[in-house]
């Protein structure tokens, strides 16, 4: 295996990997082309914010299996050609969490109390106690923009101050809000409610999340602190509230443009700026290159997917359980693939025992990809097997069942065909592997393993074989 890392990360994340005897090429600041050199061959690429993993990149890049993002977003990685070309992205959305977080609120603190004006004033020799008066955070309402790990935290940190969290997030339980003790409001009622809006949600396009109109709704004496996504604000909208008088101040670590440009927000004494270091602690970088790393070689390794961002991640008991059954549908989907040589209609799944609960979409991809992988030369991977099928009108079909069969767990699977239908079930023995145990109706028993005979006899009466 051969890994790329372009951006700067920790030693500790390419020990990680070249200790599994791979080749890891850790240059840094390389040139669009020069990298697209080294990514003739590779299997893998992990990246910062820094790279842009655009189409053409990764079409130069006919063996990466995966994308490894050492941050949280993915502004940087084109998700829709990656998915395409069958590329696993994944990225480290928890490891910084703790330090963007306590970010926030050295931004919100210092806006709170004009902390970066007051040490202007006493490095320029001025003594400015009677003009510079804060305002506590204690009582004052927070409203948290995105409830995810971040929000959360800064969350608790909220309530540590006493202040009064409220928060706007449609994707969130109204349980998970009220045991983090949480109001959930419509984001312009949060606007017209919050002292300090903090915000943690990814990038919503081309149009601001936050502009004109919506600063509008704002208290003109509210804050905003910003360490998620510079395209969440319209900068200079927000100048210009700010210099009306008709909002109070913001903390700004992420910009439209970075590095900024325009001083227009930057300038005012009101707005506390950093530049994009939220996530930058010793700490974190550590983790968040750890995690992306580890991603990146249980996925090349075992075929674990973790923290995927363009496919289903599982808790780790899950994979662990469902591992020896994505061997057994990958086997039984190119058993399949194999055996039936008329068009393909429709490939139908169905899952029985324990596998008829939870979240099976690794099980539909093995397949998939089992099936696909006899009939296609094309790079077919769990994340763009869905598509390829819709691109050649099969319809996939999931269901699953409850019905007592002879195995604990079974996974059927049936092909619709021009010609009629071909029908497989499979199970995991513990000592044998994975098992064919049904045949177009007829129960067997032999290995999905290796190579298979399969001689089909019309059986009549007085005919011998």
């Amino acid at each position: 295996m051969k890994i790329v890392i372009a951006d700067p990360l920790p030693t500790s994340a390419a020990d990680l990997l070249s200790t599994e005897g791979w080749t890891v090429d850790a240059e840094t600041g390389r040139s669009p082309e020069t990298l697209a050199l080294a990514l003739a061959d590779a299997d893998a690429l992990i990246v910062r914010s820094a790279t842009r993993v655009d189409a053409d990149l990764l079409e130069k890049a006919p063996a990466l299996k995966v994308v490894g993002r050492a941050g949280t977003g993915v502004d940087n990685v084109d998700l829709d050609t990656a998915s395409q070309r069958g590329i696993l992205v994944v990225n480290a959305p928890g490891a910084n969490s703790i330090s963007v977080a306590e970010h926030t609120f050295a931004l919100l603190l210092s806006s709170a109390r004009a902390i970066a004006e007051a040490d202007a004033h006493m490095k320029a020799g001025r003594w400015e106690k009677k003009r510079l008066t804060g305002t506590e955070l204690r009582g004052k309402v927070l409203g948290v923009v995105g409830l995810g790990r971040i929000g959360r935290e800064v969350v608790h940190r909220g309530h540590a101050f006493g202040m009064i969290a409220v928060a706007h997030d449609p994707f969130i339980a109204s349980q998970v809000a009220a045991d983090l003790n949480v109001e959930l409001l419509e984001l312009d009622d949060l606007c017209a409610k919050a002292d300090f809006i903090t915000l943690h949600v990814p990038s919503t396009g081309d149009r601001p999340l936050f502009d004109a109109d919506r600063l509008a709704q704002c208290k003109p004496t509210a804050r905003i602190i910003n360490t998620a996504r510079g395209t969440l604000i319209d900068e200079s909208a927000l100048a210009d509230a700010i210099a009306r008088g008709a909002l109070g101040g913001a903390g700004l670590d992420v910009f439209e443009t970075e590095p900024p440009t325009d001083r227009s927000v930057t300038g005012l004494p009101q707005v506390v700026a950093t530049p994009h270091i939220a996530g930058s602690t010793r700490e974190a970088q550590e983790l968040v290159g750890l995690e992306t790393a580890t991603c990146v070689r249980d996925y090349l390794k075992d075929g674990v997917v973790r923290n995927a961002v363009n496919y289903p991640s599982l808790a780790p008991d899950e994979l662990t359980r469902l591992q020896p059954y994505t061997v057994l549908a990958r086997r039984l989907g190119a058993f399949l693939g194999q055996v039936a040589t008329a068009r393909t209609e429709t490939i139908s799944i169905r899952y029985y025992g324990e596998l008829s609960e939870g979240n099976n979409e690794m099980l539909v991809g093995s397949t998939l990809v089992g099936f696909f992988n006899t009939v296609l030369s094309s790079h077919v991977t769990p994340i763009n097997a869905r598509r390829l099928a819709k691109e050649r009108g099969i319809e996939v079909i999931e269901s699953s069942s409850s019905r007592p069969r002879n195995f604990t767990n079974l996974i059927s699977v049936k092909l619709h065909t021009s010609e009629g239908e071909r029908w497989a079930e499979g199970a995991v023995f513990e000592q044998a592997g994975p098992r064919l145990v049904l045949f177009d109706g007829v129960t067997v028993e032999a290995p999905l393993d290796g190579t298979l005979v399969v001689i089909r006899n019309n059986n009549q009466p007085g005919v011998i074989g």
